[in-house]
């Protein structure tokens, strides 16, 4: 048994030392047993016990072990973004209306749901925007999120009543507390502004926002959310780590699409997934062809139904392919 991986892990590190504690009586009890036979029936008893106690105590570390790399996988707290896409404005309040259902779904699971960034349209659409949510779960439950949603809806604007198809992506990224990336600092160029729209003078006076630019691969990440510089900039740096992560899947997704054990996808926001057709009152997700209805409810926030659905293919096709 190794019992480095358990000392290693801060939750698991005094169990080990208990565990290691039990191994030392059990060496001192089979020596006294060899030095007295006569302490036979004892000894046998307490090396018993000893191992049953082992047994325990090695069950909880690999319990605590388990539920640590269930945290990393999928832990509670995530990046949405959203970006319009073809379309012009139809597209803009499309990502718009994406957002508001998501801030919905937030609200009524109990998450937080905080504006990090945003840029919108003369008439309220978002060119782009991006928000933080924190809660149980809300990575695991939103991960399937991620690719292109397309609308077909006749625009208010539209007079001879033709419908209109337009795109918004979305990407969920995850918040990880640890990262095996390394970038030097001298590859990311940082920027600071003051923050506009709604914070207060502190926040509009003062160079608050934070904007990084990964110099290799071009991305850049932009964070006006808290009223530190430090803040911002701690923000900005764990999502620019999960937007390098999550090209970095995207390249192994695509390197290795034939042997992937995820069929439904997490990573890849080129991806249409999912058409909401307005005049049909119909919400088809094509990776699971199925579809639902009552799309005001699920522009209200009512998305339980798709993302239990996208769960339960996900585990199957899992079950199939491993």
């Amino acid at each position: 048994m190794d019992l480095d991986k358990y000392k290693k892990n801060h939750k698991t590190a005094y169990l080990a030392e208990s565990f290691e504690r039990l191994l030392k009586e059990e060496e001192e009890i089979q020596g006294l047993l060899k030095s007295d036979p006569t302490m036979g029936e004892l000894a046998k008893k307490e090396l018993t016990d000893l191992e049953a106690q082992k047994t325990t105590l090695r069950a909880q570390m690999d319990s605590l072990l388990k539920e640590g790399e269930e945290e990393e996988a999928f832990p509670d707290e995530l990046v949405l973004e959203v970006r319009a896409g073809v379309g012009g404005e139809e597209a803009a309040l499309f990502a718009y209306k994406l957002a508001d259902m998501y801030k919905a779904y937030a609200q009524k699971k109990g998450w937080s749901f905080i504006t990090m960034d945003e840029s919108s349209t003369s008439i309220g659409g978002y060119k782009e925007a991006s928000f933080e949510i924190g809660g149980k779960g809300c990575y695991k439950i939103l991960r399937f999120e991620t690719g292109v949603h397309r609308i077909q809806r006749v625009p208010n604007t539209e007079k001879s009543g033709r419908v209109h198809t337009s795109t918004a992506s979305v990407a969920i990224l995850p918040i990880r507390k640890k990262t095996n990336l390394e970038v030097p600092s001298t590859d990311i160029e940082i920027e600071f502004s003051r923050s506009g729209g709604a914070g207060g003078q502190n926040v509009n006076k003062v160079e608050t926002a934070v904007r990084l630019t990964h110099k290799p691969t071009g991305i850049v990440v932009r964070c006006t959310s808290e009223r530190s510089q430090g803040r911002n900039r701690e923000k900005a740096m764990g999502i620019l780590m999960s937007k390098l992560e999550q090209k970095k899947e995207e390249e192994e997704a695509t390197k290795y699409a034939g042997v992937r054990k995820d069929q439904i996808g997490t990573a890849d926001r080129s991806e249409k997934i999912r058409t909401y057709n307005i005049l049909q009152d119909r919400i088809t997700d094509h990776r699971i062809k199925e579809s639902w209805h009552n799309i005001p409810a699920i522009f209200a926030g009512n998305l339980d139904p798709i993302l239990e659905a996208l769960e339960t293919a996900s585990v199957e096709q899992s079950a199939v392919t491993s």
